[in-house]
């Protein structure tokens, strides 16, 4: 059995192991010449207090502590095994198609868009040239919405799976152990692209298939069991178990199940926009003007407040990052925030976003599953029109927003599609204006100098999560009506992030396993 020792240092000690051990040394009643081992298990920055502290968690094994070394990722021939046909090769899909290798399935991946690679060029497209590629862009493509959406790897969800052997899995397909020490892990857009290959590259290899450009259109079911799907328009395939793992932009999705007759619902969401500061003032506000410490890296920040009873709060925030045009579909602008690994860009941004359930909508009628995605359209659409019927977005300082005037000019962007002046609260619904509005005043109060003219809103951000929930069982995780088929993830409602979207797609095929090799 180890021991964990708790301590803190001052950031220009976090490589100092002498130091290190010395704080540690003060807390147990052994000595160093007891210790056969000791790493740092995790790892995190206290910034509450004017003193920037990181707080370390130090596992030590004495003389005679067996440490446990974990068998890093196997994979074995499936090429003959039973195929569960899985649909989308984001995080929930490709962790799914690793699981069932795991467990002694063949994992058949169908993704509508392209791999990583070829992505590249129609994301370049959308920033310089405003083309929207329906089937390839920042949400649709191998990977999904996080290879090219920052990397961060944080999660709350405990509770729902094992964290620590998603992690693990990114580490054995090419991310640094670093992730595994980090409380806010983080990979970084830039180095996603090669993991991701990596994992396609073992499926493959295992006898999995990943086929690209291959979009879901039609699924069949029957007695409750689903029994077929339809990839594009043309040729069918026989499944009894297809796991959904289509994110949450996959609109197509959401109708064509309620099309078949296989039940979908409104779920709460949050929207709003995204903003952007200079890293600088970010760093200065939180690590209390001690800004230039070079052991310190770009800070981020938290904040949510309560208004006119919704909650209002920072969503994804992406230190040292870049504002992207997120867009599916041509008549609508999506923003979305992403980083470096080195998170070394001079911009600050995060989504600042208002939860709403369906009753709060002016256009909610009961038991209409549509009632939030329709919403979320509209503003989309609103927000292209306004902005010129192009990629830009409506933008507008924080400040003339707060005072209800129009921006006479802007600070430079880190949004190469470009941004058109208006007044956000002339094209946001007033459900969302007046909630921001007082939550950037409240925000102001908690973090001296976030409240200011230089920082500037980008609209919107409206692609949090899912605004439609795909009913599952609590314990089979197969739909509540149909057999075999898994709702998983962001897309269905059960995640949202990279972690936990991994982990529910673990978990689903978790219970295919039980259910074909019992």
């Amino acid at each position: 059995m180890s021991t964990l020792v708790q301590i803190q240092v001052l950031p220009h000690h976090l490589e100092d192991e002498d130091h290190i051990l010395e704080k540690v040394f003060q807390k147990v009643d052994f000595s160093m010449n007891e210790v056969s081992q000791w790493n740092i298990r995790k790892r995190s920055i206290d910034a509450r207090q004017r003193r920037v502290l990181y707080n370390l968690q130090i596992e030590i094994w004495r003389h005679g502590e067996e440490k446990s070394e974990r068998k890093p990722y196997q994979i074995q021939d499936v090429r003959d095994a039973k195929p569960v046909a899985i649909i989308g090769a984001g995080p929930a899909g490709l962790y799914a198609a690793l699981r069932a290798i795991e467990g002694g399935l063949k994992p058949v991946v169908y993704e509508r868009g392209k791999d990583v690679r070829a992505r590249r060029r129609d994301l370049a497209a959308l920033n310089k040239e405003h083309i929207v590629n329906p089937e390839s862009n920042y949400c649709f493509g191998e990977g999904g919405a996080g290879t090219y959406s920052d990397g961060k790897l944080y999660t709350r969800s405990k509770k729902r799976g094992n964290v620590l052997k998603a992690m693990e899995w990114f580490v054995d397909f090419g991310a640094t152990p670093d992730i595994l020490v980090d409380a806010h892990p983080h990979i970084g857009t830039n180095k996603l692209p090669q993991i991701i290959t990596a994992m396609r590259e073992a499926i493959i290899e295992a006898g999995g298939e990943v086929r690209f450009h291959e979009k879901l259109t039609d699924i069949k079911h029957e007695n409750s069991q689903v029994t077929a799907i339809q990839i594009n328009d043309s040729d069918w395939h026989e499944y009894d178990n297809v796991i959904l793992a289509t994110g949450h932009s996959a609109r197509d999705v959401f109708y064509l199940l309620h099309k078949r007759g296989i039940k979908v619902e409104a779920k709460p969401f949050a929207i709003g926009v995204r903003i952007e500061h200079a890293q600088s003032l970010i760093d200065t506000i939180q690590y209390h003007g001690d800004d230039s410490n070079p052991y310190l890296p770009p800070a981020s920040y938290s904040l949510v407040e309560q208004v006119d009873g919704m909650g209002v709060y920072s969503f994804c925030m992406c230190p040292g990052g870049i504002i992207a045009p997120c867009a599916t579909a041509v008549e609508e602008v999506v923003t979305n925030g992403w980083s470096p690994s080195r998170r070394n860009n001079p911009y600050s941004n995060s989504g600042i976003v208002v939860s709403v359930a369906p009753q709060d909508l002016p256009n909610y009628k009961e038991n209409d599953p549509f009632v939030c995605l329709d919403f979320q359209k509209k503003v989309e659409h609103d927000c292209w029109v306004a902005a010129g019927k192009s990629q830009k977005v409506p933008a507008q300082r924080m400040t003339d927003f707060i005072a209800g005037k129009v921006s006479t000019d802007f600070p430079k962007t880190s949004y190469q599609p470009g941004l058109t002046a208006v007044d956000l609260n002339k094209v946001l619904p007033d459900l969302l204006a007046s909630r921001l509005r007082k939550a950037f005043v409240a925000f102001g109060n908690k973090m001296k100098g976030y409240l200011t003219t230089e920082a500037v809103l980008h609209a919107p951000e409206s692609r949090t999560s899912s605004p439609v929930k795909i009913p599952r069982d609590l314990n089979s995780l197969e739909h509540i009506e149909i057999k075999g088929l898994y709702p998983c993830a962001e897309g269905a409602g059960y995640a949202g992030g990279i972690i936990s979207a991994a982990i529910d797609g673990i978990n689903c095929m978790d219970r295919i396993i039980e259910k074909e090799l019992a």
